[in-house]
Formats: C-alpha cells, sequence, structure tokens
C-alpha cells in the first residue's frame, strides 16, 4: 500500500513573476483566445508539493457544546534556495511571500483544507538547513473578524437565519451549505457591531445543529434532523477499515441532569433527571441568550437535553487510521470523510467476548503527513437519537432511532 497522491497548492499573483504564465495580450502563445494553458491575470493556484516537507491539519472540536474553531493547515517547507523569502528578489514567488495567500490541500484527488496563511515563520539552522512554516485558518477566522449592523430580523428558522447572516456580510453565495433548520430564531434585535461568528454559533445552538467551514471552504449548517443512512456510512473495524489507537471514555464529562436555558426576550426553562442526580450527584448545563422564538420551544429544547446527557455515555471519543497501509477503495472512503458524517465502529476489546458496536458521528479530523505516511485521527460524538429513516436498514429499525425532534 501507499499513501494517496498528496497536492499543496499556493494562490499566486503571477504577475510578479518574470515569466509570468498567464493570458498575455498579442503574445504568440500566451495570447491565443479560449485556451487553457495560460488563464487570465490574477491570482492562480501554483502547485508546491514538490518544497513540502511534511504538513498536518486540525479541524473540528472535542467536545459537543463548544463552537468549532477555525481549522487550522500547518506546511512545513524546504527553503533552502529561498525561495519563501520576501526579502529574496530572486524567488519564483517573489512578491507573494506575505499574509492571506490562499491554500488548497488536497489528498487523493480530494480537498482536505482551504484557507488562508497568516503567518511566515523562517528558521535558519548553523549546519544550512532552511525551513518555512506556514500557519494558515479556514474561512471561520475571516467570519470572526466580521461585524454585523443588521437590526431586528424577522423569525424565521435557524438556516435562513445563518442564510440571512451571510447576505449581510456579503458572504459568496458558492461558499454556503445550509440546512432550512427546524428551530425557529425570534425578532431580537442585533446590536450594532456584534461579532458574526459569535452571532452564527448561537443560531446553531438554538437548534441545535453544527455550524463550521468544510473542508473545501464552505460555511456548513447542519440542521438537527441531519439524516443519517447506511450507504453513507463510513465503516471501521470487523471487515472494514482497519484502525488503531481507538479511544474509549465512559464517564460523566458528558452527564448533565440539570439542563437550564434563557433565551434573548423570554424567560427560562429547566429540566431535571432526579433519579440521575440520585444516582450520580447534579450535574448542570446552563446555556443563556439563545435566540428561540418562544419559551415553548425553550422548555423542548431543555427536556430534550436532559433526556441525552443525563446518564453516563460509553463512548468511542476517537481513533487513528493509517491512510497509507489502506487500499485505494479504503483511502477513497476515508478521504471523502467530513464533520458531520456518520461512522459505525466496531470493536472486540483484547479480542474477547462479543464486538461491541456503535454509530457515531465526525467531530474532528486530523491529519498529519509525511513523505510516506498519512495519518487521520478522528473524533466523534454518539448518534444515539438519530432519526428514523424508512426502509434504511440501520436508520430504518423501529424502537432504536428518533420519530420527532
Amino acid at each position: 500500500m501507499v499513501a494517496p497522491v498528496e497536492k499543496i497548492e499556493l494562490g499566486f499573483d503571477q504577475s510578479f513573476s518574470a515569466n509570468p504564465n498567464f493570458f498575455t495580450l498579442n503574445d504568440a502563445v500566451k495570447g491565443e483566445l479560449d485556451n487553457t494553458s495560460y488563464p487570465l491575470a490574477g491570482l492562480q493556484f501554483v502547485d508546491v508539493t514538490a518544497r513540502v516537507r511534511n504538513y498536518s491539519i486540525n479541524r473540528g472540536r472535542n467536545n459537543i457544546f463548544n463552537a468549532f474553531p477555525a481549522g487550522q493547515a500547518r506546511i512545513e517547507f524546504n527553503n533552502h534556495d529561498r525561495a519563501f523569502d520576501p526579502l529574496y528578489s530572486g524567488s519564483p514567488y517573489v512578491g507573494n511571500i506575505i499574509p492571506r495567500r490562499e491554500i488548497r490541500i488536497t489528498s487523493g484527488g480530494v480537498v482536505q483544507f482551504s484557507g488562508w496563511i497568516d503567518d511566515w515563520n523562517l528558521s535558519y539552522t548553523p549546519n544550512g538547513d532552511s525551513v518555512v512554516d506556514a500557519i494558515a485558518y479556514d474561512a471561520t477566522s475571516i467570519l470572526s473578524k466580521q461585524t454585523l449592523s443588521l437590526g431586528t430580523p424577522t423569525p424565521e428558522t435557524t438556516g435562513n437565519r445563518v442564510d440571512t447572516i451571510l447576505d449581510e456580510i456579503n458572504w459568496s453565495d458558492e461558499l454556503r451549505e445550509l440546512d432550512t433548520g427546524i428551530a425557529v430564531v425570534g425578532d431580537f434585535p442585533i446590536s450594532d457591531n456584534a461579532n458574526a461568528m459569535t452571532y452564527l454559533q448561537n443560531v446553531a445552538n438554538s437548534e441545535p445543529g453544527l455550524l463550521f467551514v468544510s473542508k473545501s471552504g464552505k460555511v456548513t449548517f447542519k440542521d438537527r434532523r441531519a439524516v443519517a443512512t447506511s450507504a453513507d456510512l463510513v465503516d471501521f473495524g470487523g471487515t472494514a477499515i482497519p484502525f488503531q489507537n481507538l479511544e474509549v471514555v465512559y464517564g460523566s464529562e458528558k452527564l448533565f441532569n440539570e439542563v437550564v436555558l434563557s433565551r434573548s426576550g423570554g424567560g427560562t426553562a429547566t429540566a431535571i433527571d432526579s433519579q440521575s442526580i440520585t444516582d450520580y450527584g447534579l450535574r448542570n448545563l446552563t446555556q443563556n441568550d439563545l435566540l428561540l422564538y418562544d419559551d415553548l420551544d425553550l422548555a423542548e429544547l431543555a427536556l430534550v437535553l436532559a433526556q441525552r446527557y443525563s446518564q453516563p455515555q460509553y463512548r468511542f471519543q476517537s481513533l487513528e487510521v493509517a491512510l497509507h497501509k489502506l487500499t485505494p477503495a479504503e483511502q477513497a472512503t476515508i478521504v471523502s470523510a467530513e464533520i458531520g458524517s456518520i461512522a459505525r465502529v466496531t470493536f472486540t476489546p483484547n479480542s474477547v467476548g462479543d464486538p461491541i458496536v456503535r454509530f457515531v458521528e465526525v467531530i474532528r479530523l486530523e491529519h498529519t503527513v509525511a513523505p510516506t505516511t498519512h495519518y487521520i485521527n478522528f473524533g466523534f460524538q454518539a448518534v444515539d437519537f438519530a432519526p428514523l429513516v424508512l426502509d434504511d436498514a440501520e436508520f430504518g429499525k423501529l424502537d432504536t432511532y428518533s420519530l420527532s425532534w
């Protein structure tokens, strides 16, 4: 087995180059109309894979009650010829080694990260080794610097509210992938200069749903009724895709038997599981200033959260896959996985007893890549309350999956 083909591309303005490779008027070769070899001037992606020593990607969150932070990529380049030195006029990338250059990372033909480089960190050693660490972040970092002046929006579903906010900050329609949403958020005034990302995360909490930037750079919102099907499963363990370094958690980290929620312009709802408090002691979850339209929705959400989290969970928290050791078909499945993907994990501890099978949702993806190896660490949350899907081999089982909410 071999690692999938890796590609690192940077968005460079080739007009800085001494021999720019874009459309040039009156040039016998580069001036040919409708050619595909020499595109119009401007930022173009340049393949710099040959200069990469290693890279890593960190996307997602560790706790289901935390917001998704900005995805980060770190790329270490060989810089012996000063190609990535912003002060070297002989660099083939002269004029382009500046912050906010776009970056795209592809593995096995599938984009794994899309963002912008914030920092170029140059390092020189006495023995002549020279490297550059490029640190990049996805569009979450851009959204976190946007502010709103929307006034008072009309009541609408959570997905539509995300759409409204993205319109307000002139976010590209092509960089959105939004579910409509189930919950309705109210007509509460948005304070002037409110942080756009903070507000969007509050909308997602009010669903509750997933709000993150996808690996291809799209602002993505998945509502609480996002449907899992057997056809879309990523299957780990058993006779399926092999894994290593499985982490299992069984404890009180996500145990809450008193849920207290409040909403903007409204009241407070409290849901309590008395038996759970007797068994495990009081474990409180409080969320304030949710955007739900009325107190009935708030009370329903409190009850659902208390039901879901009032008992300790035996959870498959994470596992690691050695991508370079998989078959091409298995690699294709793994590189297509995304935050929100549903997986089935089958594991028999120490090969003793019956297999343990759990269905999980991906909430974190971490890549560690060297010239001949590619490891991916998957982080999970449980999907014990997945929606019922009629006629589905797994998610169509009665009395197992949820008919409502």
